[in-house]
């Protein structure tokens, strides 16, 4: 990864900048309330790298959660996580040992760059892509220890500050469907989500959602690919 390689992936991830920053802050608030210090928000934005779960996380350090309890929850928030990688797999192929940093690194944030982003002429592909995972996480890290920082020198109420990983998902699902030139997978996966919610409830609709919309993507994916050109040309059509 060189000078020009970074230079070309910045812009791509300054939305992630100004969000990660905030809802890394509030995540060291939150851990920073809770009792745990700057090394524990540290290590875990480092090691974890999962806002949700993180979230989870502070709640479940602060209960005691025994081990097996936060196992459960951690693999049924993050499943979603599976499925970005294997999604991305051709994406990645040939990355060598950095492919199982950037599968590590597929936060919904990252996943939605690396879905659209294409390197500008002369940058190489996958340089492109490690550096833009690379610099998430780094902004992500730097939010976290902020955040724990300004809680033990200045002290904050967190409440509501959860919010802002909700928040910040949301501005870049807009983004993505301005950009997109299909809503179909959009719309399929909003309206799996809500048959599985209809179905079993706000608790236990996050793994039949993602079966769902994973089975229908594959069985639609046919179409998908066969409209991707059509779609690639009216966007090149419009960008000056």
């Amino acid at each position: 990864m060189n000078r020009k390689t970074l230079a070309a992936a910045f812009p791509f991830t300054v939305p992630v900048l100004m969000g990660y920053l905030a809802i890394g802050m509030a995540f060291g608030l939150m851990l920073q309330s809770a009792g745990y210090g700057v090394v524990w928000a540290f290590m875990m934005s480092l090691t974890i790298y999962a806002g949700s779960g993180q979230y989870l996380g502070v709640s479940l350090l602060a209960t005691g959660a025994p081990l097996p309890q936060v196992a459960f929850l951690t693999l049924m928030i993050n499943f979603r996580h599976l499925v970005y990688g294997l999604s991305m797999l051709e994406k990645f192929r040939g990355m060598g040992v950095r492919k199982l940093y950037m599968m590590f690194s597929l936060t919904d944030e990252t996943y939605a760059l690396l879905s659209s982003a294409r390197p500008p002429e002369g940058v190489e592909e996958h340089d492109f892509y490690f550096c833009v995972a690379l610099l998430d996480h780094c902004y992500w890290i730097a939010g976290s220890v902020i955040g724990s920082l300004a809680g033990a020198a200045l002290g904050f109420d967190t409440t509501g500050v959860d919010f802002a990983m909700t928040a910040l998902f949301l501005v870049i699902a807009v983004g993505q469907w301005k950009a997109a030139g299909s809503h179909l997978p959009a719309l399929l996966g909003a309206a799996a989500t809500l048959v599985s919610l209809l179905l079993v409830g706000a608790e236990d609709m996050l793994l039949p959602a993602l079966g769902i919309i994973v089975l229908v993507l594959t069985l639609l994916r046919p179409r998908l690919d066969e409209s991707r050109p059509a779609q690639q040309a009216r966007s090149q059509e419009v960008t000056p």
